[in-house]
């Protein structure tokens, strides 16, 4: 008797349908009931495990693909390094403002980026050299009849007719991230090759090693909701002239800060009324000093990415605070402090020191009804405790 694959059994009409079914139910079933409950009704072992992974990987994807997630499947290596949906949308409509039409996605993964592209009309052509993965994106993408799914080698693709590239090498095998650019699939230097020259972008991690950064591309920073997603390298016509740093910061809208290289940085000064923590695409692209300027500020410390000004200006670009005073960083003046301002409720951020806010928070006596924010760093070297008031927060 022939045995199916694991891949096999996934795709299998039974299998797909006992997903949408566990899908549909929602059941709050421990894992051991579930399975015991699947079993006792005739399904075989593997697809039962299958079933019970989809599941667990929709769930687990909606914080990238929302409600899409309920009708898309899944690797966990696939879902690791997916693009959050609504930020291949911004891939894709750079693409759409570009004038181009048709796409090639190569290393299209399980078919993130290339939904974004497909919905927004644009032809597909996603390409993936795992054949399960390709799989995966090939029934992600089923609803769309201009995206095409090709389980082939990125280098190998013929791209006669294609306009734009879009790349995403694997920078995962089977179990653990992959730290060499060459152990990509493909490899750094092939994606290179492969982008110069033409309408192209590049998505890598946002802690890739600067000093590969090409001198001919926009190096754009990506934060979603206050967390750094990625690094994207624009070649040709998608990268914005003059511009080879970039941050685009996603919320509500999206704001996008640009400059023709790394800002210098702003000059030092004595602590102001408001402190601002710069988002972390600001931070990763450079751009601090060219923020602080136009909000009339200046750094608190030389080595620390938060700054300060007089007055307040909202900004997309940083989270902004109201100073109420500057403490030792000392538990009995800290848990003075609280108890005076009968706080219950305290944020704390750090930068520049080594303190876990979690066990620091844990050791101060929060019994209160107000809240605060406790920014621990450093000031021209010496550890202080920033005592304030959070006015904005991430968009």
């Amino acid at each position: 008797m022939e045995v199916s694959s694991p891949a096999e059994v996934l795709f299998q009409p039974e299998t797909l349908a006992l997903i949408e079914q566990l899908e549909a139910e929602n059941s709050p079933d421990d894992l051991v009931r579930t399975i015991t409950r699947l079993r006792a009704a005739g399904h075989p072992q593997e697809r039962v495990h299958q079933a019970i992974e989809q599941v667990r990987l929709r769930r687990k994807a909606r914080v990238k693909c929302g409600d899409f997630a309920s009708s898309m499947l899944f690797t966990e290596a696939g879902l690791e390094q997916a693009t959050r949906l609504s930020v291949a949308a911004h891939h894709a409509g750079r693409f759409q403002s570009a004038g181009i039409t048709r796409v090639a996605d190569l290393g299209c993964g399980i078919g993130v980026d290339s939904l974004a592209f497909a919905g927004l009309g644009l032809e597909v052509l996603a390409v993936e050299k795992d054949p399960v993965t390709a799989a995966v994106a090939s029934y992600n993408l089923a609803s769309f009849d201009h995206a095409t799914v090709i389980n082939a080698d990125a280098l190998e693709i013929d791209l006669a007719g294609v306009e734009g590239l879009w790349l995403d090498p694997a920078r995962r095998d089977e179990s653990r991230r992959l730290d060499d650019p060459e152990a990509y699939s493909p490899t750094l230097t092939d994606a290179i090759e492969l982008g110069r020259g033409r309408p192209s972008g590049i998505k890598l991690a946002p802690g890739m090693d600067r000093s590969l950064i090409p001198d001919d591309v926009e190096a754009q920073w990506v934060s979603h909701r206050g967390e750094v997603v990625e690094m994207v390298w624009w070649f040709g016509p998608l990268a914005t002239p003059g511009v080879t740093r970039s941050a685009l910061v996603l919320g509500e809208a999206a704001h996008l800060l640009t400059a023709p290289a790394d800002s210098v940085d702003a000059v030092v000064g004595e602590l102001g009324r408001f402190i601002y923590e710069p988002d972390g695409a600001v931070i990763r692209a450079r751009l601090i000093g060219d923020l602080v300027r136009t909000l009339g500020g200046h750094m608190i410390d030389p080595t620390i990415a938060y700054f300060t000004t007089t007055e307040f200006t909202p900004t997309p670009f940083a989270q902004a605070f109201e100073v109420e005073g500057v403490l030792a960083a000392k538990h009995k003046d800290l848990a003075r402090w609280v108890r005076e301002n009968e706080i219950g409720t305290l944020e704390i951020k750090k930068r520049g020191v080594d303190i876990d806010p979690a066990q620091f928070r844990h050791q101060l006596p929060l019994s209160g009804e107000q809240e605060r924010t406790l920014i621990v760093t450093r000031i021209a070297g010496k550890k202080v405790a920033i005592a304030a008031k959070r006015v904005s927060k991430a968009p």
